[in-house]
């Protein structure tokens, strides 16, 4: 009997971040390594993150406050992909005025996001980090504080050699456009997916700029909340999960989507890689975007 090749993420296609970086469009989430998932030990993320590398994984988000105690997603993926394929891109977050929070603020100084970046660097084993996103406002509403100054500084470092490309994080359009008039934007990373498609209009403008649009969270938090008609429906027919659907949804609104859905367990990580070859039909996303 044949063995069929499984899905890869190479299934998804792939974009130019930054103009320059191709990457797949189905990459891997590092949070659930670390925080809220079932990996207990160190050696178990970086079996998932090594076999995620396997199935075409070759762009992975991270941040420096996805960590607890002994299990800290940088260190695991030093540990388990050192030395880095060419092909892969890292990208993380800076942002914290101090250690653990995810909200910048206007005590976010320049000397603080070199300390950030320096610390990402020696703690991924970089000589310089691939993407940088500053993440600004918390979990809160994106807009209402002026990002300039910030990512200015994030600027200088990319001039420095420490950063190849910039992106902004929970951000609205205005702070976008503050961001891109002060030097490019290679990615944008906001809450977008299935049950939340309120930034649409900043999607449909990351396509227009060029700009990778990276939504975190891209299951809305949870598999089960994706378990209802008519995702369970469309699923049914295509032979696949409702995990599935959404992600592939999600790469079907834009090219300009690059997904990083988060695994915790290996049978997760290849349900995951395996919707890059989910191919929804314009029928189906009529439906699922109707309900």
């Amino acid at each position: 009997m044949t063995k069929t090749n499984p899905t890869t993420a190479v299934a998804a296609g792939d974009l130019l971040l930054g103009g320059e970086l191709r990457v797949n469009r189905l990459g891997f989430g590092a949070m659930r390594l670390a925080l809220g998932g079932q990996v207990r030990e160190p050696a178990e993320g970086v079996e998932i993150l090594r076999r995620a590398v396997d199935l075409g994984v070759n762009h992975i988000d991270t941040a420096a406050a996805y960590g607890i105690g002994h299990l800290q997603s940088h260190e695991m993926i030093r540990i388990g992909l050192t030395p880095y394929p060419d092909e892969l891109v890292i990208a993380t977050k800076v942002s914290a005025p101090q250690e653990g929070s995810t909200a910048a603020t206007g005590r976010t100084t320049a000397q603080h996001l070199r300390h950030l970046v320096e610390q990402d660097l020696r703690r991924l084993g970089r000589h310089h980090l691939d993407l940088v996103y500053l993440r600004t406002n918390g979990m809160g509403q994106p807009g209402g504080e002026p990002i300039g100054e910030q990512f200015a500084a994030l600027a200088v470092l990319r001039d420095e050699g420490l950063i190849r490309h910039l992106g902004v994080s929970h951000v609205d359009a205005n702070q976008l456009a503050d961001a891109q008039s002060i030097a490019p934007v290679a990615a944008v990373q906001n809450r977008f997916h299935l049950n939340d498609r309120g930034d649409a209009p900043l999607v449909t403008r990351c396509e227009q700029d060029g700009i990778a649009y990276v939504p975190y969270f891209p299951l809305g938090g949870g598999r089960e909340r994706l378990n209802r008609p008519p995702i369970t429906d469309v699923a049914a027919r295509h032979r696949a999960t409702a995990a599935q659907v959404a992600l592939a949804w999600l790469l079907e609104v834009s090219p300009a989507i690059l997904a990083i859905p988060g695994s915790s367990t290996l049978d997760h990580l290849i349900e995951n890689i395996t919707a890059a070859g989910v191919r929804l039909t314009a029928d189906d996303l009529d439906e699922i975007e109707s309900a």
